[in-house]
């Protein structure tokens, strides 16, 4: 088991969006918009596309690290792979501990641990992005729904590793809740 967690932290750390802007010549993204490492952050550079595939990628390596794990390893590993991938994401030992936020490396979790979960956190993700076009809130909801849909679903299993998630979630967005309480919460697509 502590096999599968150091596996899953090592994959979660890989900073795609830092890795695909680098690559694309669009600069450190540590040093753009909110300075964040994840898919909004990369959005904010003008490159839907390389926005696109860091939401993949970092959705991907959780979703990895928890199939692998329960493959060869038994759903005990496949949800302590996720746990730590996402943990990875967050504070990935290449930069220092000072990761992103955990969204898509989230939904790629919890997708992979449950799909059905995945897909109603993915959901409730899209309809809030769609009527408030503000990509933290968004987050946010999903976020803090998830442990609660997994417990409705049966999985007190996932509900726990969800809860673990959505605690760091609101934790690394404390600057977006306090922007969201002042109403200065920037819009998807602003760069």
């Amino acid at each position: 088991m502590i096999l599968w967690a150091i596996f899953g932290y090592l994959l979660g750390s890989v900073p795609f969006g830092l890795v695909i802007t680098r690559a694309l010549g669009l600069g450190d993204l540590r040093q753009i918009g909110s300075g964040n490492i994840g898919a909004t952050n990369v959005l904010r550079t003008g490159n839907k596309g390389a926005a696109l595939a860091t939401l993949l990628l970092d959705s991907g390596k959780g979703a990895i690290a928890v199939l692998l794990a329960r493959h060869f390893g038994g759903e005990t590993a496949a949800i302590l792979a996720g746990g730590a991938a996402f943990l990875g994401h967050c504070f990935p030992v290449w930069l220092r501990f000072k990761g992103g936020k955990g969204v898509a490396t989230f939904l790629g979790t919890v997708i992979a641990l449950n799909w059905p979960l995945g897909l109603i956190a993915c959901a409730t993700w899209a309809l809030t992005a769609a009527v408030t076009r503000i990509s933290s809130l968004s987050a946010l909801l999903a976020a803090a729904l998830a442990p609660v849909f997994a417990w409705v679903l049966g999985r007190p299993d996932i509900a726990a590793v969800a809860a673990f998630m959505a605690v760091l979630i609101f934790i690394r967005h404390h600057a977006n809740i306090s922007r969201l309480m002042a109403g200065t919460e920037p819009r998807i697509g602003r760069k």
